[in-house]
């Protein structure tokens, strides 16, 4: 498994966590708003918890490109210097 793949997998878990809903049910483009019900509150704790996991800081003006599990990959790549997706 690439890098790549790896972190995304994690993420999965992590959002799919916060969400409150299975790893397996969480689509890469799925709109958390739309389709998982998230509000402002599970998107500053999704925050919080992959900067803590990931030892960075990513601002909260990010939040508003994070909409996706693929959009929260590249932005947490970008951040941390991962491969991008």
């Amino acid at each position: 498994m690439a890098d790549g793949d790896l972190y995304l997998e994690e993420l999965r878990e992590l959002v799919a966590e916060v969400l409150e809903v299975e790893p397996e049910e969480l689509t890469d483009t799925g709109d958390f708003q739309a389709e998982y019900e998230a509000d402002s509150l599970r998107a500053i704790e999704m925050l919080a918890r992959i900067e803590k996991k990931y030892k960075i800081a990513i601002p909260q003006k990010e939040l508003a490109n994070m909409q996706n599990l693929k959009a929260v990959y590249e932005v947490t790549a970008s951040y941390a210097n991962w491969p991008k997706g």
